[in-house]
């Protein structure tokens, strides 16, 4: 039988599985870094969209106040300079913008950070029942006065008191607090002894006190009082790239408190708060980070975004479509024409819109610019 050169060199069909199969492992396995490294990029892509990879860093708080915008940061920086003073403090901004928190950072950063911090909300307390509060009352003063009251400013001599929605204080009762703002004395409620202390009065308001001045519900000489030093601060929707690192902040928070372990937030509901307008503020987004970490059962956030969709239709309704149609050119545009106007339009200079914006004087009035801002249509 003769056996031709082609038969010798071919191999038999079992040999050729053989050889296909060891030539696929040695393919495989020479391709296997490849498809490690593609596993890998997956991998990460994932975690991408689950991670929330920015965490508070020391420099992002001060006190405990979090954040890493211009804005805030030019806020902080007024902060520094008044704490160490005496002068009364005036802190504007909307409801939630923690108003307390600066208030607490004043008191901290100052030279009576030993002495007491003392809170009142004149908005939560009857107006028949305020100057007691404040001025405390001897017995049998007014029925059921029983015995001697101390008020909040004997409770603060030393430190600071802290005037929340100082635009809620009865009108009659204005002129006794201008009293004390001016000489530091006062009388309790029925009494006749005259009292002297020091105190440190910071205030705040979420309402517009000029436009109170003009009404005369608020008398022009209190506010020029407390407007020694105003603080205004920026609303959430107003600096949107703290809204991660507030996040974070509150997810750790409320898990250590609940001793649960939420570790990851899904890109989208990343995505959903951050360009939410939070009328609430900080308080509605840390309200909002509670609910959602009580709803996650595991290691992810589990956010109820639904609500934000409701939420924002119900604002649309309740407010119109002016409100609607805000955006955040607008609320930008409103930013800087209060920071000139607070300013008395003074660009420039350590006491310029510029300084207070946290901005270069150059960069400022390219702004203005850009959003059509100037004197005389502002």
């Amino acid at each position: 039988m003769t056996t031709t050169m082609n038969e010798l060199i071919a191999p038999s069909a079992g040999e050729m599985d053989w050889h296909q199969q060891g030539a696929v492992a040695l393919s495989i396995e020479r391709q296997l870094p490849d498809f490690q490294d593609l596993a890998c990029h997956h991998r990460k892509r994932h975690e991408a969209s689950l991670y929330l990879e920015e965490r508070v860093r020391p420099e992002d708080k001060f006190e405990d106040i979090i954040g890493r915008s211009a804005s805030l940061r030019a806020v902080l920086d007024q902060v520094k300079i008044v704490a160490p003073t005496d002068s009364t403090v005036l802190i504007l901004g909307e409801t939630g913008t923690g108003k307390e928190l600066i208030a607490r950072a004043i008191h901290n950063q100052s030279s009576r950070r030993d002495k007491p911090f003392v809170r009142v909300n004149c908005a939560a307390i009857p107006s028949g029942l305020i100057e007691s509060e404040l001025f405390g009352h001897e017995r049998g003063a007014f029925t059921g006065a029983l015995t001697r009251k101390i008020g909040r400013f004997e409770l603060a001599n030393g430190g600071t008191l802290f005037l929340d929605e100082i635009g809620d204080l009865p009108f009659d009762l204005q002129p006794k607090l201008l009293r004390v703002l001016q000489e530091q004395e006062f009388e309790r409620l029925g009494g006749t002894q005259t009292l002297r202390v020091n105190v440190r009065v910071v205030a705040a308001t979420s309402r517009d006190l000029p436009q109170m001045v003009a009404n005369r519900e608020f008398r022009s000489d209190l506010y020029y009082r407390l407007n020694v030093f105003p603080v205004r601060l920026p609303a959430l929707r107003e600096r949107p790239e703290d809204i991660a690192l507030l996040m974070r902040h509150f997810v750790d928070f409320c898990a250590k408190r609940m001793n649960k372990q939420v570790e990851h937030i899904p890109a989208k509901a990343m995505e959903t708060l951050s360009n939410y307008p939070w009328p609430g503020n900080v308080r509605e987004l840390q309200n909002f980070i509670e609910r959602a970490v009580i709803l996650s059962p595991g290691k992810i956030l589990r956010a109820p975004l639904a609500e934000l969709k409701q939420s924002a239709g119900a604002d649309a309704l309740d407010q119109g479509a002016v409100h609607k149609a805000m955006t955040l050119k607008d609320a930008q545009r409103d930013h800087v024409i209060q920071a000139l106007a607070e300013t008395n339009w003074v660009v420039g200079g350590p006491k310029g819109a510029a300084a207070r914006l946290g901005l270069q004087r150059t960069t400022l009035i390219s702004k203005m610019q850009k959003l059509g801002i100037s004197r005389a249509l502002a």
